[in-house]
This record gives structure tokens, C-alpha cells and sequence, in this order.
């Protein structure tokens, strides 16, 4: 029986079938598998069967080894396809195709990198690259993002554009903008405030702008040329107006809001600004400071706690009863001492560090925590008495002996009248008429019955003798303190 195997064909190469011999009892020979050939008979001799022969050649299995390549090519095509980018895939200008997510972000970064810029007019062509002005972009986000939307086995994904953003460092870009191009750079002044002693108030000092190239604009620029699949470009290096980061508005603003705080700046019980603090003092605690551009204000709670320290000097007190003059009915006549309830301040502790905080939000109305102690009510029950038997006045307060006067009460024919009354009116100065007299300027006079009166006199100085025409005459002094002591209602008793 006999077997079909491949060979290759000497002549063309190609597999062809060959019979192989069958299978047969296995040939003695000197050596196990050791191939034999007949040697040349001698005379009379036989050939020698066991003699070792050349080894025939190989058969070489090329179908094999064919098959076995293209399965290795299939498999490395596959595996590839897991981990490279599609065909044609840019991310902002930039060719990342047939590239792993790594290779492609080094490849972006090295092209912004390298990114030439002449700077044309007042740059005189300084060139520039995309690393001397701090150019990056987020390659590796980018090309993570273009692997997962854009794998090189989703046919459909190929050609894909993916955009990007360039930014520059802004410090980075000025200073070589500046070295390159230093007559197209001028400072722009920002607007400040100012405390004003003179006025004790906050003023403003207005912006001043200056001139510059604008970094946002060369980005902008960089990203255009990039994304069009550029690496050069031309920029003018001529000076743009550059603004000042603070401007006008913020600084009043500032300014506004902190001279509303100094008219109103204090600690306070209740509604009572208790503890005013005047404008200088409160400008010491305070600081206008400038964060990138943006002006606020700042409180030092160390100085602050200076004025915290005297607050309990300021603040406590003690009650203050309440004084009302009566009548001996009980009747309040008038108010003669308001009550003002005692109080006491409580921790102080966190007063300067809590105010601080409140005032950089541009409050300046600080409450305190206080005790309060309430205050008594006490009546005084006032009244007056003429005796006429001693030429006497005299003023009791509960009962209480508190003043005394010799007096001069009306002569004969103009006596002055017995009884009880009560003080009805009060008069700074006045003419005072008869039908036999005038007298001028008559002062602090007090009625108290019909148009006799307590009043100054300045025309004698008999007092303790009756000299008047009704009247009740008192030195001035003694006048003054009458019509300022007994208010209306006051009882007056007049007797012998």
C-alpha cells in the first residue's frame, strides 16, 4: 500500500504527490534507522544488503508552514487592531493614526512644542517656539480620547478629526515676548484705595493702561495654525492696548462700601453705638489687598483686640433708678431722671477675630453680648411752704426739709393770700404791671395763685420784711432754683 504525501517540485517549486513506500518488515542494519544501500558485487558475491547508504532528503512540509504564517499575520493584524489608533485620526491638526494612545500624546506635545512663531513688525522676525511661550495641551487626555472613540479595528472610526485646545503660560509667554519684543511692553497702573487722613475718608486713584501683545490672541493663533496641520506661523510683535487688571469700577466699589463702613463702624448695645470708633483708628485695621486683579478687603484682628481690651471700661454701668415728682396724691408731675437699666458685657474673647471677619464682608456694625441689671422707679413728692408769720419759704421732698429762704410777701393793702394752691405756670421774664407801678424784667417767675407768684427780685434786699404787692419776692438765685424744681402741680401751702 502506498501513501500520498507534499513534496515540492524540483523544477517549479510547487507541492506535488509522491507515493511513499509502504510499510515493511524492518531491514537489519549495523544501526537502528540507519539507512543501507547494496555494495557492488564482487566476483561470485552477492551484494551486501546492510550496507549504510546517503540519507535521502527531508520532506519539506512548506503547506504547513504557509498556513502557519498567515495565522500569525491574521493574529498580529488583530492584536493591533486592539491597541492602535484609526487610520487617519488627527487630535487638533495633529496625525495620530496607527499610533498607541502613549506614542500619540508624545507626538502632539512634541508638535505644539515645536511650533515656530516669527514675530513680524515691532518683533523684527524673532522667532519663537511653542516651548519658549509655555504651550501645552492635554495630550494624554487627548489621545486616550481618540484611542476609545477612534480604535484602529472600528473601520468607520477612520479619518477621524479630534479638536484640541492650546494654552500658553502666561508668565512664561510675557517674559519671552518681553525679551523678544521689549518696546511693545509698557506696565499698565492699576486703580487703588487709599485712606486719606486729611478727609478721613477712602480715595480712589484711577487706572492707568499700558501696552503689551496680547497672550490670549498668539494662543488662539498657535491653535489655528496647529489644528490646520501648520508648525509655523507669523505674529505680529506689535504693541496692543494691555488694561490694567484692577479697574476703575472695582476700586470704587471698594472704596464706596468702605466709607459706608466708617459711618456706621462700632459695637453696639441694641441700637446704641455704644463704642463709636472713629475713622483712623478703624483705617488702621483695615487693608485693601489686590488678588489676582481683584481688590477686597482685609482685618487685622491684633489690632483690633486693642480696642476689644478697653470695651468693659466703656460698656458696663450701673443702673440708674428712675426719679418721677408727684404730687401727695401720687400723681407723676414730671419725669425728673430717666431710668437707665445697669449692664455688664459678657466674653470678649472672640470679639476681634469674629469682627474682622465681618468687616472684610464690609460690615461695621459689631453687637455685643451684655447683662443688663433693671433699674428702680422712685417718686418724689414735692411741695412748698410760705409761712407769713416768719417771712419764710420753704420746699420739702418726701417729707424732707430740702431748701429754705427768707422771702418778703405782700405789704398792707397788698397782702398775699392764705391757703392751699398748687403751681400752675412758669415765666422766664416779664414786665410786671399794677395800677400803681411798673417794674421791668421781673425773672423766674413761678405762679401759684391767680397772679401772685415765686419770682427774683432785684429791686431790694429786705427779704424776711413784707415789701411786695402779692408777690412772693426771692433773691434771684433762690427764684431760679424754685421755677427749675416745682413743676406744674405742685402743692403750695401759705399760711401764718
Amino acid at each position: 500500500m502506498t501513501d500520498l504525501i507534499s513534496a515540492p517540485d524540483a523544477a517549479t517549486g510547487k507541492l506535488v504527490d509522491a507515493a511513499a513506500p509502504s510499510e515493511g518488515p524492518a531491514s537489519v542494519s549495523p544501526a537502528d534507522d540507519a539507512p543501507t544501500q547494496a555494495l557492488p558485487p564482487t566476483d561470485g558475491e552477492q551484494p551486501l544488503a546492510w550496507a549504510p547508504i546517503e540519507p535521502a532528503p527531508k520532506k519539506k512540509r512548506l503547506g504547513l508552514w504557509i498556513g502557519l504564517g498567515v495565522g500569525v499575520l491574521a493574529l498580529g493584524a488583530g492584536a493591533a487592531s486592539m491597541i492602535l489608533i484609526a487610520p487617519g485620526t488627527t487630535v487638533a491638526g495633529v496625525s495620530v493614526g496607527w499610533m498607541t494612545p502613549g506614542a500619540a500624546a508624545d507626538a502632539i506635545s512634541a508638535h505644539v512644542a515645536e511650533t515656530k512663531i516669527t514675530l513680524t513688525g515691532a518683533g523684527d522676525d524673532a522667532v519663537l517656539t511653542g516651548a519658549d511661550l509655555g504651550a501645552s495641551i492635554d495630550a494624554r487626555e487627548l489621545a486616550d480620547k481618540a484611542f476609545s472613540s477612534n480604535p484602529m479595528w472600528n473601520v468607520t472610526a477612520w479619518g477621524a478629526a479630534l479638536p484640541g485646545t492650546i494654552t500658553l503660560d502666561q508668565a512664561k509667554s510675557e517674559a519671552a515676548l518681553r525679551d523678544a519684543v521689549p518696546s511693545s511692553f509698557v506696565d499698565p497702573v492699576d486703580a487703588s484705595v487709599a485712606f486719606d487722613p486729611a478727609t478721613g475718608a477712602y480715595a480712589v486713584t484711577p487706572a492707568e493702561a499700558g501696552t503689551a501683545i496680547d497672550v490670549d490672541d498668539l494662543a488662539a493663533a498657535i491653535s489655528e495654525t496647529v489644528s490646520d496641520g501648520g508648525k509655523n506661523l507669523e505674529f505680529s510683535g506689535d504693541p496692543t492696548p494691555a488694561m490694567a487688571a484692577v479697574t476703575d469700577e472695582n476700586a470704587t466699589t471698594i472704596a464706596t462700601s468702605l466709607n459706608t463702613l466708617l459711618g456706621t463702624i462700632g459695637f453696639y448695645v441694641g441700637d446704641e453705638r455704644t463704642v463709636p470708633v472713629d475713622a483712623a483708628t478703624a483705617a488702621s485695621w483695615l487693608k485693601v489687598v489686590d488678588t489676582d486683579g481683584k481688590l477686597s478687603i482685609e482685618a487685622d484682628p491684633a489690632l483690633i483686640q486693642e480696642t476689644v481690651d478697653t470695651l468693659p471700661g466703656l460698656v458696663d454701668r450701673a443702673p440708674v433708678n428712675a426719679a418721677n415728682v408727684t404730687n401727695s396724691a401720687g400723681k407723676v408731675l414730671r419725669e425728673e431722671t430717666a431710668g437707665v437699666n445697669g449692664r455688664t458685657i459678657g466674653d470678649t474673647s472672640d470679639i476681634a477675630s469674629d469682627f474682622a471677619t465681618q468687616l472684610e464682608s464690609g460690615d461695621g456694625i459689631y453687637p455685643l453680648t451684655v447683662t443688663e441689671t433693671p433699674f428702680q422707679s422712685v417718686n418724689l413728692v414735692r411741695t412748698a411752704d410760705v409761712n407769713l408769720r416768719t417771712q419764710t419759704a420753704s420746699f420739702y421732698e418726701n417729707g424732707q426739709l430740702v431748701n429754705s429762704w427768707k422771702i418778703s410777701s405782700g405789704a398792707a393793702g397788698h397782702e398775699t393770700q392764705t391757703g392751699n394752691f398748687t403751681i400752675r405756670a412758669h415765666v422766664r421774664i416779664q414786665d410786671m404791671k399794677g395800677a400803681d407801678y411798673v417794674t421791668k424784667d421781673v425773672p423766674w417767675v413761678t405762679y401759684f395763685n391767680g397772679d401772685q407768684a415765686f419770682h427774683g427780685t432785684y429791686w431790694h434786699n429786705n427779704f424776711g420784711r413784707v415789701m411786695s404787692h402779692g408777690c412772693v419776692n426771692m433773691p434771684i438765685s433762690a427764684a431760679k432754683w424754685v421755677y427749675d424744681w416745682a413743676p406744674d402741680g405742685v402743692e403750695v401751702s401759705v399760711h401764718y
